[in-house]
């Protein structure tokens, strides 16, 4: 076709609704749900092979929800200096590394009480975080909320002018919601393949350090406002775990490698 220029947008739609007559669904919040229905999956899955309870994984999962959403709404308010009752309670504003501060105390919390608070838990938890990180990211792309880069001239940016935060007509942005969703589902497939082969906990640590990689290099062509030492925020926050990753593996690099792994009993770690 004559004057047809190929680009990421004609492949990656932006829908923030989809009408079902008198219904609306926001994809946003879709994309919400199944990221922790994927996360509950896997942790179910990891539940059972560690001969545990998998009604234990439903529970992480609310547990994760209630803290996270909560985490990632006061982050935001932090962020922007909004704390009005109606900004807390509405659609909008939610900022990962708050949903995972806020849902990593919840877990925490519910996993003390419980008695399964341990390192075997962090590695269970490792590739259902990442999963759900991806999947959450599509409902970014979606419904175009402004989580997308800066303005480029790439082959493979592209626009958002129906998005909830449109882009400018004709503006051409970095899609950095679609690198989040390759990396991190790739992320969440290698930790999967690697969950026995290293001592508890190593696993979650290799979690935090590539995941917080990835967010820190992904900075770079988003948007967000320098707030110390050329970083943004969540650059900075991305540096504080790696550190704690780097320390986990060098506590936990000499312990034995369990020929059988459980969540509970004399074999937990």
């Amino acid at each position: 076709m004559a004057g047809f220029k190929w680009g990421v947008g004609t492949l990656c739609a932006v829908i923030p609704e989809i009408d079902l007559g008198p219904i609306t669904l926001q994809t946003f919040g879709l994309m919400f749900a199944a990221a922790f229905i994927v996360s509950g999956w896997l942790i179910a899955k990891r539940l059972k092979e560690l001969d545990a309870p998998i009604d234990w994984a439903y529970e992480l999962i609310l547990a994760a929800a209630v803290g996270g959403v909560l985490g990632a709404k006061l982050w935001f308010s932090f962020q922007e200096g909004e704390w009005s009752f109606d900004q807390i309670f509405s659609g909008t504003g939610l900022v990962w590394y708050g949903g995972a501060l806020g849902g990593a105390a919840a877990v925490a919390a519910y996993a003390k009480w419980r008695g399964i608070f341990n390192y075997t838990l962090l590695d269970i938890c490792a590739p259902a975080l990442a999963a759900g990180y991806a999947v959450g990211r599509i409902g970014c792309q979606l419904s175009g909320d402004g989580d997308y880069g800066k303005t480029t001239d790439a082959w493979w940016g592209m626009g958002y002018p129906d998005g909830t935060v449109p882009t400018a007509p004709g503006e051409k942005v970095y899609p950095t919601p679609i690198l989040e969703t390759v990396s991190m589902a790739l992320l969440a497939y290698v930790l999967w393949r690697l969950r026995n082969r290293f001592a508890p906990g190593v696993l979650f640590a290799i979690y935090l350090i590539v995941s917080s990689i990835e967010r820190f290099l992904i900075e770079f062509l988003r948007r967000n406002e320098v707030v110390a030492l050329g970083m943004t925020l969540a650059q900075v926050a991305s540096l504080g775990f790696i550190a704690i990753g780097l320390a986990m593996i060098l506590a936990l690099k000499d312990r034995p490698i369990p020929s059988k792994r459980s969540l509970t009993g004399p074999d937990a770690a």
